[in-house]
């Protein structure tokens, strides 16, 4: 039976096209979990709208590339259909003339031949509109062998092809009457009359047909082309119709074999190939066509294997397909498909399909069958099919390929015509964000490249991407960074989702992506995962097992992604978020076009984003077959050179605005003013060590376990000395506005404009170096560059060029001097910046982070904080004195006197909902600030309580410090103790004299049966707030207590303490190095630097 097909030419009436919009968007919204959301609606109704204007719509570009996939998935003759989500699509609704059709056509067949490692495609030319002004491809198939008809009545080449020969010949077209001849591609554009276009021979991949064992095959003189790829049927989605989108899979081995090689229509090589066996081709009782047709089989898949090329053989592809037919059962109630089709021509019984009852019934989006256009054309005045004149035009592939190449230069339409790269960025710092920005601008030489933070991002898009490169930092100890949670989750979802479809219950579910983050991060099964992943560019080459492999499934098994993870390897977790977020994207089935890259802020992170960026995009370019040396060579550039100059930036005068108002949106957060109520040194004003305890008036509602992000001031004495050291500084009072020349692509050339500075408000310079960039963290390479670049003195121009191109000689200097900008500037006196360009320049001033030290229901209105001063010398202590940024301003800042700040929330650090839970804190040092605010909120929890409430959980404190005299909040410990407020505290002592060094996990160890009871037996919860160091002794001592007391194995006590993770009851709140952990800087530096050196 033939399947019905649009082939009318007639266009749908406006009713027709909104039923089929409402149906196709039901189904597309449903795909992405938002049916009947406000988005679905507003989307409905725009489409209402312009079919009542227009009589038609445009699809979004994520709607084409879902519904061009859910069309393979709907093909009712399709075997290979399991694979349907694998579709790469080529969107080219833009282009109005043949040879924009042509140059796209030729990508689409380089990209999806792939050197033999066939890759499906679909390329989507216009829509119909009036049914007068169709875009057609009007061959068969994109590669196709000519068929010429011989006087007496024989034929040259493929009999299939004459009619179309024919026409192509009449057209003009001049051919070496070979067995071999490839069509040209004769295109359509806009009801225009066709031109006709030379394929290129090197696209074009041909094999040579051999038999392994029958050496007189050969002889025979046949071959085939690589790439089966139809392009006269027609692509129906949402009620538009798209005439024109050829698309490919690969050849399944029997439509070489027994139809086009041995069909009697075709080249009807069967009796011919039993000949050359000797068979009896006397009488059918000897088989002979059965033998031979398996013997043409034989050399098909021999052939194609022998060079590399995909290719399926029909026992594989039924048997994905009855796995296809279960999932669809399973997915959709259903899996329509034509019987007649899906049994192979050989062997049929043989194969699982036969027995198999199939339903065949039409889904729309779909792709359907339409006249050929040389029969439906309609030819200009004076013109017809028969009868030409004149020869159409004939092009070449490299005149249109320059022609395209310079009007891409002119116009800025044509980024939105090219492949899209999203790049999506999580940071806590702005560094992820720089380096994602750099990214982005190196990818759209090539690409149509669009960067975003991921709490921006629609992750209902994640699945359509063609290529997603991710940069990421980690928060704290494995955690995603705030804007990166959301990302996080929705990633975590998706992958619950995927397994719960595809293994049901096998796999372990967890209730939170927290601990399944800490997992994902850290297993050897991760790690192997992700290498096995990673050549899955070869996978499918010349394979016919690997390309129907279930493992290759998944909703992102189109996506192919990189992934660069910032971190420091201070922490226990380094990059934990980045390497979740790699093994995730993989398991969710997407291709890894490059190993993880870890950027080790200890040493060499930006040294391994230059060598990672210039990578992964000469790889995307191979991927999609962009191998153009020219605009490798741009990005290249791009990576190297500066993004400004003294040219592109400048000072403006303005009006100063509101510094909260800056604030905000210099760090987009709501930052609000706080005025200081009193402020104390927790050691004494005589201590030769300062803790301070400020206590601020504000509105603002926070939770205790919430930080706080307190924005710096910079030092009075550096500012004045850069000042002192700039040009264009005379009056660094007077409010500016820092404007940077733009360049925009337009239709009429590229037109530069002067836009102000995406991120710095308008105010004095002073206040720009004091409050809002930072001067104190070593510059970079980049930044040492520039200073090259300027420098007079020719030794200091050597030195600074040294530092910024040497990278094992910047990490030393940076390490050894760590200097703050005024210091390079006085080493490098000839050094005299511009002061708009060195702003420009300049990363911002970040936050500093404090955990609150106050309960709201104690302190009303008022944020209490716990701050440990840092000062000291560079250089093994020898050095200049360097002051920390923010513990100096707090310590110096007045009473009543503003501070900026906003409240981070950190709900997995929160006192347990249970009140009846045993507490078990852990707060060396100022890592006793959120405790502070704990014991707070349970005395007003307590003396909340109804009377003859009893039920509260004992709390105990380990706390630890050097002596006994800087035991923190002392007094206000032992009143909590007479209060029963706190049950225990514990105090060690690491540098007292007279006393064994202690640490807290020392006494933990001592108290360890009834740690164990409280924790395991009780459901207690257990926090440690602290630097990293500790926060991992204390966590492998916790362990081995659980291990010990449970009786429990390696495995089951890592199980454990993820379960503690994934219930909330193992809580950290972690910071990085402090000076009292230089040894671990020294030692985590030195491991970063072998790391760095082994991947160099």
């Amino acid at each position: 039976m033939s399947l019905p097909g649009r082939g009318s030419g007639q266009p749908r009436s406006r009713d027709e096209v909104l039923r089929h919009a409402r149906d196709f968007l039901d189904q597309y919204y449903s795909s992405i979990r938002r049916l009947n959301s406000p988005a679905h609606a507003a989307r409905w109704d725009q489409v209402q709208k312009e079919v009542e204007a227009l009589g038609t719509y445009q699809l979004t570009e994520t709607e084409l590339v879902y519904g061009a996939k859910l069309a393979w998935r709907n093909s009712v003759r399709c075997i290979g259909r399991i694979q349907w989500s694998k579709l790469q699509v080529f969107d080219c609704r833009y282009v109005t003339t043949t040879s924009g059709m042509f140059e796209a056509l030729c990508n689409h067949i380089k990209y999806s031949t792939n050197k033999g490692n066939i890759r499906s495609a679909i390329t989507v030319f216009p829509q119909r509109t009036d049914g007068k002004h169709d875009f057609r491809v009007w061959n068969n198939q994109l590669i196709s062998f000519a068929g010429y008809r011989n006087p007496d009545g024989s034929v040259t080449g493929d009999p299939g092809n004459v009619e179309f020969t024919e026409v192509c010949l009449k057209l003009g077209w001049k051919s070496q009457r070979t067995r071999w001849d490839v069509l040209p591609l004769v295109l359509s554009a806009n009801g225009h009359d066709p031109d006709y276009f030379d394929i290129p021979p090197e696209l074009i991949l041909r094999i040579p047909l051999t038999h392994p064992t029958y050496e007189w095959f050969e002889k025979l003189g046949l071959q085939w082309y690589a790439l089966p790829a139809v392009s006269n049927m027609l692509f129906d989605c949402g009620g538009l119709e798209f005439t024109a989108a050829p698309f490919n899979g690969w050849y399944m081995s029997t439509e070489i074999g027994c139809r086009n090689l041995c069909d009697t229509h075709r080249l009807n090589m069967l009796e011919t190939i039993a000949v050359r066996m000797g068979l009896d081709t006397r009488t059918p009782v000897s088989l002979w066509k059965d033998k031979a047709m398996v013997e043409a089989n034989v050399a098909v898949l021999h052939s194609f294997q022998m060079r590399g090329v995909t290719i399926v053989d029909h026992h594989t592809a039924s048997e994905s397909f009855m796995k296809h037919y279960e999932n669809e059962l399973r997915l959709r109630n259903g899996c329509p498909a034509d019987w007649v089709w899906i049994v192979p021509p050989l062997s049929g019984s043989a194969c699982p399909v036969f027995h198999q009852e199939m339903a065949l019934y039409l889904l729309k989006p779909s792709y359907e069958y339409q006249d050929p256009a040389w029969k439906t054309h309609v030819w200009k005045k004076g013109r017809d099919s028969g009868k030409s004149k004149k020869p159409r035009r004939k092009f070449h592939f490299k005149q249109i390929a320059r022609a395209v190449k310079f009007t891409s230069k002119l116009f800025g339409r044509a980024l939105s015509r090219r492949i899209k790269a999203t790049v999506l960025y999580a940071t806590e710092t702005g560094k992820s964000e720089m380096f994602a920005k750099k990214l982005g601008e190196i990818f759209g030489h090539a690409f149509n490249s669009q960067v975003y933070c991921m709490s921006d991002y629609d992750i209902s898009s994640i699945e359509h991407e063609a290529l997603l490169l991710v940069v990421t930092s980690t928060f704290g100890n494995g955690d995603p960074p705030e804007n990166g949670e959301m990302f996080a989750q929705n990633l975590y979802a998706m992958k619950m989702n995927h397994d719960n479809v595809t293994e049901g219950d096998e796999r372990i579910s967890m209730a939170s992506s927290k601990s399944f983050i800490k997992a994902n991060s850290q297993t050897e099964l991760a790690g192997l995962q992700a290498e096995r992943r990673l050549d899955r560019l070869d996978s499918l080459k010349g394979s016919v097992s690997d390309i129907m492999s279930e493992d290759t499934f998944g909703p992102l098994s189109n996506v192919r992604f990189a992934v660069f993870a910032l971190g420091s390897s201070a922490y226990p977790n380094f990059c934990a978020f980045g390497k979740y977020v790699d093994n995730l994207l993989g398991e969710l089935g997407g291709e890894r076009l490059l190993k993880l890259c870890q950027g080790d802020e200890m040493c060499g992170q930006e040294q391994a984003f230059r060598k990672w960026a210039p990578d992964v995009f000469s790889l995307a370019c191979e991927t999609f077959c962009l191998d153009d040396d020219e605009t490798f060579l741009e990005a290249t550039l791009a990576l190297r050179a500066p993004a400004l100059s003294a040219t592109t930036v400048r000072f403006v005068e303005a009006q100063e605005e509101n510094l909260s108002k800056g604030l905000s949106k210099c760090h987009n957060k709501k930052v609000s003013d706080c005025r200081v109520n009193r402020k104390v040194n927790l050691h004494g004003d005589d201590a030769s060590r300062a803790t301070m305890l400020l206590e601020l008036n504000c509105e603002l509602v926070y939770h205790p376990g919430d930080h706080v992000g307190v924005f710096p001031c910079n030092r009075k004495e550096i500012v004045d000395g850069i000042l002192e050291r700039l040009q264009g500084s005379e009056d660094p009072d007077q409010p500016v506005e820092l404007q940077v020349l733009k360049e925009n692509h337009t239709s009429n050339g590229v037109v530069k404009t002067w836009e102000t500075h995406e991120r710095l408000q308008p105010c004095s310079l002073r206040t720009l170096l004091t409050r809002f960039l930072d001067i104190t963290t070593p510059p970079t390479p980049d930044l040492l560059q520039h200073f090259a670049s300027i420098a007079t003195d020719p030794e200091e121009h050597e030195k600074l060029q040294h530092l910024a191109t040497d990278p094992a000689a910047y990490e030393d200097w940076r390490h050894w001097r760590y200097p703050h900008l005024l210091e390079v500037l006085m080493e490098f006196p000839s050094v005299r910046p511009s002061a708009p360009l060195l702003v420009a320049q300049l990363t911002p001033l970040q936050p500093r982070f404090y955990s609150i030290s106050s309960s709201p229901y104690v302190h009303q209105k008022q944020i209490h904080i716990t701050v440990a001063v840092v000062v000291y010398r560079t250089e093994d202590g020898e050095g200049p004195v360097h002051y920390g940024v923010c513990s100096n301003y707090l310590r110096d800042v007045n009473v009543d006197e503003h501070i900026y700040l906003f409240v981070r929330s950190a709900p997995n650090f929160y006192l347990p909902s249970d009140v009846s839970r045993p507490v078990i804190m852990i707060g060396p040092g100022t890592g006793i600030a959120p405790f502070r605010g704990f014991w707070q909120h349970r005395k007003a929890q307590l003396q909340a309580a109804q009377p003859g409430f009893a039920d509260f959980g004992k709390m105990w404190l380990f706390f630890g410090c050097r002596q006994r005299a800087l035991d923190l909040y002392r007094e206000e410990k032992a009143a909590m103790q007479e209060e029963n407020i706190l049950d225990k505290v514990f105090l060690a002592l690491s540098r007292e004299p007279d006393i064994p060094k202690t640490y807290v996990q020392d006494l933990i160890r001592k108290e360890a049966a009834t740690v164990y009871r409280k924790l395991v037996d009780e459901g207690g919860h257990f926090y440690v707030c602290g630097d990293c160091t500790m926060a991992e002794h204390v966590y492998q001592t916790l362990k081995h207590i659980i291990q010990e007391h449970g009786q429990l194995s390696e495995s089951e006590v890592e199980s454990f303490m993820l379960k503690l993770r994934d219930e909330n009851r193992y809580h950290e709140d972690i910071f990085g190095i402090t000076l009292r952990t230089a040894e671990v800087h020294n030692r985590s530096r030195e491991s970063a630097r072998i790391r760095m050196a082994s991947h160099s």
